[in-house]
């Protein structure tokens, strides 16, 4: 099994910090923090690190002596929070060598995206996206993220159901195939109850990917674009 990448958070806004670290340990990620700036040194110190977020509790020129001293070759990369319009700062830090350098307020989403795009170039595991019309599913996960910016959790069958339909594209599974190859969680695994769980999954995944052929059973019509 991979390890799992680590992620610390220094001094990073005590909001912006619960909502994010729920967002990456959710997704199988390993987060570290530090409030304040003496627990900083200490945290970066660690060789284990792959990404570190430096909040704007640092003061910016702080900020930069921690990316100087822990960053680099073979270091961790670096994102670097900086207050709105600090664009001369920004630009010292991606100078610097950051891997980037972000405005607040910080949308938690879009910061975790950003660390997902960075993990994903030092080769650690970020999951296995699905783009659908409406979301994406991180299947390592079982998260389905809405367009709305809402998530749910898809069930242990659900994402064995999805991974089955994935596995076949355009092609029709019977009632028989879905149950020999994503058995239900209960014992209802037969007739109406394979009808249930389709329109679960369906609504769920906000798709009309997956489509009933009566008489025959259900196909899986991949959407144009996949997420790898």
């Amino acid at each position: 099994m991979a390890a799992r990448s680590i992620v610390a958070l220094a001094c990073v806004a005590e909001t912006v910090s619960a909502d994010l670290a729920d967002h990456l340990e959710r997704r199988g990620h390993d987060v570290r923090s530090a409030r304040h700036p003496w627990e900083a040194q200490s945290l970066l110190s660690a060789d284990d690190l792959d990404i570190v977020v430096v909040g704007d509790g640092l003061a910016q020129a702080e900020a930069r002596d921690l990316l100087r001293r822990h960053g680099g070759e073979g270091g961790p990369d670096f994102i670097l929070i900086c207050r709105p319009g600090d664009l001369v700062d920004k630009v010292l830090a991606l100078e610097l060598g950051a891997a980037d350098a972000v405005e607040s307020p910080i949308n938690v989403r879009e910061l975790a995206a950003r660390i997902g795009g960075l993990l994903g170039r030092r080769g650690r595991n970020t999951g296995e996206l699905i783009v659908l019309e409406n979301a994406t599913v991180d299947l390592r996960s079982a998260i389905v993220m809405h367009r709305s910016g809402t998530e749910e959790q898809l069930s242990p069958g659900q994402v064995a159901l999805l991974r089955l339909f994935l596995a076949s594209p355009r092609k029709v599974l019977t009632r028989d195939d879905i149950i020999a190859a994503a058995p239900a969680e209960s014992a209802e695994a037969f007739d109406r109850s394979i009808d249930s769980r389709i329109v679960r999954l369906r609504r769920k995944l906000d798709t009309e990917t997956i489509t009933t052929i009566r008489g025959a059973g259900y196909r899986f019509d991949p959407p144009t674009r996949f997420a790898d």
